[in-house]
């Protein structure tokens, strides 16, 4: 496989300094194409990429948000990572897993303590977890996720276990698809090859192409639902994004299945870190603007924002194209046990607890969600995309997501997110156009209330 074929750095670069040439009216025309929520071209996507007017600015924030609800609805889906080793033979310059920062408190969880976590997770709501370890292939090869998947799912309530792992081999994606996880996600890190040379010197991360062929791989071993992204701050922003969709296009049109998930992480403090400074800072405005060009370009995609930003910038990214949060999050291993900031990946920023998160989102509006239906219902791959891609993978979601919320409200909420979101409830009950579904919605949350759990359509 030719991968420069796939990410061409020099046709990057010529969309982007063309598109520096659209003119407002052509940038008005690509916005109001985007309501169509069919997606844009790379050439379109590049024109919006450099857009700094505000006046433009807020009139795409207006349409990613319309799409966002025109696809998704007003549903926002919640997690937690679990991270089960910070062992790690790679030298990644910005994450403190690095070989080479002999500081860091390093472990690696043995099954009991796996499942001590998931647990805790539990313990905050969680239906759903992102499993996380560094890159050891002596500590945290296929097996250990393998038996760290089975050991949560046979002895908590979590129902879908997504995992974001080192690149494997077929046979490797085989043994997590036989497991039962959801969805696989892997990071390019940043589709600039000299930069990503430089910032992943040594181990087995230090391969480009391997990394970048990882899902073509996962594909061929059955795993139909997949998550990419970038961290932000490696290389100039507009490459990376516009590559992320190029890649997001190279899937679709090799297996008529996109990516699920879009994440947006920016690079953020980590324990002796060989970055002192981001190479290339994304501000606020940059976040925002990055949200908004992937839900017009990708309307399908679920975009992902983790507890890296700040309280105050998660929730008005909310507003604008965001569709899944983690929260409540810890980034080292044991981190929900016991919180050790010597062993953590990198500095979170948003440090609300789950039931603090909710009580925003459901005042927001939002409708939060721990539903993982989906994966259980056969709603992966091509048939998960053709329900979102034209717009009715809503039509399964919001009941799904009241129904989770109740569970979420009965067994955990506290008093005051109990009352917001009973309120909440009802006014999105009420939503529900289907007579039939409406009617099943409402005999299923009186089947919670009499304790039945894990009701789905």
């Amino acid at each position: 496989m030719n991968t420069r074929k796939i990410i061409n750095e020099d046709n990057i670069n010529q969309l982007l300094e063309e598109a520096k040439k659209a003119s407002k009216d052509k940038v008005e025309t690509i916005i109001n194409k985007a309501k169509d929520c069919f997606g844009l071209t790379f050439k379109e996507a590049a024109v919006l990429l450099q857009i700094e007017d505000e006046e433009v600015l807020n009139s795409m924030f207006e349409t990613a948000k319309y799409i966002k609800e025109k696809i998704y609805g007003n549903r926002i889906v919640v997690f937690a990572p679990l991270y089960t080793s910070n062992e790690c033979t790679n030298n990644c310059l910005y994450c403190g897993f690095r070989a080479a920062n002999k500081e860091l408190h390093r472990k690696t969880l043995n099954r009991d303590e796996v499942i001590d976590e998931a647990k805790a997770i539990e313990n905050q709501g969680h239906k759903r977890i992102l499993l996380v370890c560094g890159e050891d292939e002596k500590k945290t090869d296929a097996e250990h996720i393998v038996d760290s998947v089975k050991a949560i799912y046979d002895n908590t309530d979590i129902r879908r276990i997504n995992v974001n792992s080192a690149p494997m081999t077929v046979e490797d994606f085989k043994k997590l698809k036989k497991v039962g996880i959801g969805t696989y996600q892997i990071f390019q890190e940043t589709y600039h090859r000299d930069t990503y040379k430089v910032m992943h010197p040594i181990g087995s991360k230090s391969n480009y192409d391997w990394r970048l062929t990882a899902l073509d791989r996962a594909f061929e071993a059955g795993i139909d639902d997949l998550g990419i992204g970038v961290l932000l701050g490696l290389y100039d922003y507009k490459f990376d994004v516009l590559a992320t969709l190029i890649h997001s296009n190279y899937l679709d049109n090799q297996y008529n299945v996109g990516p699920h998930t879009i994440s947006i992480p920016r690079l953020r403090p980590a324990l002796n870190s060989a970055i002192k400074e981001v190479p290339y800072p994304v501000s606020d405005k940059d976040l925002r603007k990055i949200v908004a060009v992937y839900r017009l370009a990708v309307p399908y995609t679920g975009i992902i924002l983790s507890t890296r930003e700040s309280a105050k910038l998660r929730d008005e990214l909310l507003e604008l194209g965001v569709s899944q949060i983690s929260a409540g999050s810890k980034t080292s291993p044991g981190g929900y046990e016991e919180d050790d900031r010597e062993a953590t990946q990198f500095e979170t920023n948003d440090e609300r607890s789950v039931d603090q998160m909710l009580r925003v989102v459901a005042k927001q509006g939002h409708l939060p969600s721990f539903c993982t239906a989906c994966y259980r219902a056969n709603r992966t791959g091509k048939a998960f995309m053709e329900l979102a891609k034209d717009a009715h993978i809503h039509e399964f979601c919001h009941p799904n997501a009241i129904l989770t919320f109740k569970e979420y409200l009965l067994d955990y909420a506290t008093a005051e997110t109990k009352e917001d979101g009973e309120k909440l409830l009802e006014r999105e009950i009420n939503k529900i156009d289907d007579k039939k579904i409406k009617e099943e919605t409402v005999e299923r949350l009186k089947k919670i209330e009499d304790g039945e759990r894990d009701l789905y359509f």
